[in-house]
């Protein structure tokens, strides 16, 4: 079993920068996908970015070239760097761990409140 924990999330004004933070207990294995989504008001939930242990990264289009995902595989910790962020950019951050083992498994953590607003 594995959970999560986000951290760094809040209010910033358009144009600002935040820094997110998930850190994982439990075991996290090397094909583990580790990776961001979020959920805006009255909208699904999507795919912000994703990365594997090797650092092979893929974006939703929205946040290409502004959101950076990292992973630091010691420390079972996958980050979130966010700049030049936007109104729409508002959401929930969940923080994700997929595993592909016999069967699929999805891990989330509680969600980090990012807003986005002057």
């Amino acid at each position: 079993q594995v959970q999560l924990v986000e951290s760094g999330g809040g209010l910033v004004q358009p144009g600002g920068s935040l820094r997110l933070s998930c850190a994982a207990s439990g075991s996290i294995f090397s094909d583990d996908l580790m990776g961001w989504y979020r959920q805006a008001p009255g909208k699904q939930r999507e795919l912000v970015a994703r990365i594997t242990s090797g650092g092979i990264t893929n974006y939703a289009d929205s946040v290409k070239g502004r959101l950076t995902i990292s992973r630091d595989n010691a420390k079972n910790t996958v980050y979130l760097q966010m700049n030049s962020l936007k109104p729409e950019d508002t959401a929930v951050y969940y923080c994700n761990v997929y595993r592909n083992q016999r069967r699929q498994y999805n891990f989330w953590g509680q969600g980090t409140q990012v807003t986005v607003s002057s």
